[in-house]
């Protein structure tokens, strides 16, 4: 059989950022990956928008700071179009001053990455959102929300009243496995469950605190209180029974 039959297609790669030269950077690199292709470039977050749709991008590299529609409402708008429902969002942060990533984390995005990341990480964090999963780094997260969380002048609204308490004891368990950034086998592990069940009790956790994916579970888990914003990423509210 031909290898080329049985191979999956590559990963449709749109590259938003307002500066051509690091477009056209990261456009060699990625098309460098055997594994993925781009498929158009926006220098602004309205062209983003569109591009998503036109090119059927299966992931948006999305830098946060970009004229005429920030990433944060372009990412807001993708996430919000069911004809792109399959599209996932990588934000690119500075991270020492954008704050705002928080908000593009509860706007859809799948995870953040910052500009000055490796080569080989920038591909392995496109395949790893693209494969379904959020890329949160615990600790950066943590200390990067609790910066946010301690900053008055920026407005974090919390979890929905009573959405916590809609939660079983072990769904709070597996809530802060997630927000520490442990994937399904690894919370699975912990507590003493099979992935599956673990991967069932996250899916129940999106929908009783209307996340749209991991990523917001962990916004959702530091907004509530139930983990502390410290670079420890916090403990849960009662051990793993």
């Amino acid at each position: 059989m031909n290898p080329s039959e049985t191979a999956d297609p590559p990963i449709r790669v749109l590259l938003a950022d307002d500066q051509t030269l690091v477009r056209s950077a990261f456009a060699m690199l990625v098309d460098s990956a055997r594994d993925m292709e781009v498929v158009g470039q926006a220098g602004t977050g309205r062209q983003a928008v569109e591009l998503a749709r036109d090119a059927r991008a299966d992931l948006v590299v999305m830098d946060i700071r970009m004229p005429d529609l920030d990433g944060i409402e372009a990412t807001r708008r993708i996430a919000a179009d069911e004809d792109l429902a399959g599209v996932r969002i990588l934000v690119l942060t500075t991270y020492d001053t954008d704050d705002h990533i928080v908000e593009a984390l509860r706007a859809g995005a799948s995870g953040f990455l910052v500009k000055d990341t490796r080569p080989a990480e920038l591909l392995d964090a496109i395949r790893t959102v693209a494969a379904g999963e959020s890329l949160l780094s615990p600790g950066p997260t943590s200390r990067l929300i609790a910066r946010v969380l301690r900053a008055p002048s920026v407005p974090v609204p919390g979890v929905p009243a009573g959405a916590l308490a809609a939660l079983s004891e072990r769904e709070r368990q597996v809530l802060v496995l997630v927000a520490r950034g442990l994937n399904n086998a690894e919370a699975a592990a912990t507590l003493g469950l099979s992935p599956l069940t673990t991967k069932t009790h996250v899916s129940r956790i999106m929908g009783k605190l209307g996340a749209r994916d991991r990523a917001q579970l962990v916004i959702a888990a530091y907004e509530s209180g139930l983990v502390a914003p410290s670079g420890a990423g916090g403990q849960p509210a009662s051990g793993p029974s």
